[in-house]
C-alpha cells in the first residue's frame, strides 16, 4: 500500500528516533526520522511539517507519559513510535509487559486517526559487551511485537530483522547507536514500507552491496569513553537525556531541498 499524502508527521521515542549517532558538521543531530520527513516532502506536492519529540535515554514510561499526548495535540496524520530498547537493558524486565504497553500505545495513536509507524530498533548485539543478553531480550521483544502486526492503520518496520544493519559500518563509535549510514538505511526501510520512493542520491543499495566493514577490537579507550559512563548512569539512576528538550518541539515545514524550516 502506498502512503504519500501525509502532511503532519511527529516522531516519538528515545535516542533511536532522536537521531543519536548521526551528527551533522555543525554538531546537530539528524537521524532516520529527519530523512523520512525529507522523503515525504520530496514525494508530495503539498507542504509537509515535522516535529521530533524523542529524547535519548528515555524508557517506555516517560515516552508514553511525556511525548504521546503532546504528539497527538499537534493533530498529526503520521506518528512514528519506537520504545522499549532502554527498558530491556535493565536487569529486571518483563518482555511481555513492555510489548503490551507498546500495543496499548499503538491503539491510542490509532484512535486519534493518525497512521502509526511502529519501528523496532536495529540490533547492536554483535558489537557490544554482554551482547548475548541484549540479543536474547531484543529478539523476545521483537517477536512479541511482530505477532501483533500487521494491523489496519499501522505500518510495522522490523529493523531488528534487517541483517544488513548488523554490519559495523552502520554503527557509531559507541557501537550502540547507528551512524549516518545506519540512519539512512532505516529511513530507506521506512519509506519502502510506506510505498514512498527512496531518493536515489542516498545511495542505500550501493552501500549495502559494498563488502562488509572490517572487524574492530574493543580497546581500553572504548570501555573508558563509552562503556563505563553507561554503567555509571545505570548505577546512579541517571539518563543521558536528563534535562534535554525535544529536538524539534513543534511542527515545522520540511524544505524538500533538505532542511526543516
Amino acid at each position: 500500500m502506498t502512503h504519500n499524502g501525509f502532511e503532519r508527521y511527529v516522531a516519538i521515542g528515545d535516542s533511536f528516533s532522536e537521531g543519536y549517532g548521526d551528527v551533522r558538521e555543525d554538531g546537530t543531530l539528524r537521524g532516520w526520522a529527519d530523512f523520512v520527513a525529507l522523503g515525504l516532502a520530496q514525494s508530495s506536492d503539498r507542504d509537509v511539517t515535522y516535529a521530533n519529540l524523542a529524547i535519548r535515554g528515555r524508557k517506555l514510561s516517560p515516552i508514553l507519559d511525556e511525548q504521546l499526548e503532546r504528539a497527538l495535540s499537534m493533530s498529526p496524520d503520521l506518528v512514528s513510535f519506537n520504545g522499549g530498547g532502554n527498558d530491556i537493558m535493565r536487569p529486571r524486565v518483563t518482555i511481555a509487559s513492555v510489548a503490551e504497553r507498546i500495543d496499548a500505545a499503538v491503539d491510542r495513536l490509532r484512535a486519534s486517526g493518525a497512521h502509526v509507524l511502529l519501528l523496532s530498533g536495529a540490533n547492536p548485539s554483535a558489537h557490544i559487551p554482554m551482547g548475548a543478553v541484549l540479543q536474547r531480550r531484543g529478539e523476545q521483544l521483537a517477536e512479541a511485537v511482530r505477532v501483533r502486526f500487521p494491523r489496519d492503520g499501522v505500518t510495522f518496520v522490523d529493523n531488528w530483522a534487517d541483517a544488513t544493519l548488523a554490519d559495523l559500518r552502520y554503527w557509531s563509535v559507541d557501537r550502540l547507536h547507528l551512524n549516518g549510514l545506519g540512519h539512512a538505511r532505516v529511513a530507506s526501510n521506512v519509506l519502502t514500507a510506506l510505498g514512498v520512493p527512496v531518493p536515489p542520491e542516498w545511495g542505500i543499495e550501493e552501500v549495502a552491496d559494498a563488502p562488509p566493514g572490517p572487524a574492530q577490537r574493543r580497546t581500553a579507550s572504548y570501555y573508558r569513553e563509552h562503556v563505563l559512563p553507561w554503567i555509571g548512569r545505570r548505577l546512579t539512576g541517571r539518563s543521558s537525556g536528563d534535562g534535554r528538550e525535544a529536538k524539534i518541539g513543534s511542527l515545522q515545514r520540511v524544505d524538500p531541498s533538505g532542511a526543516v524550516s
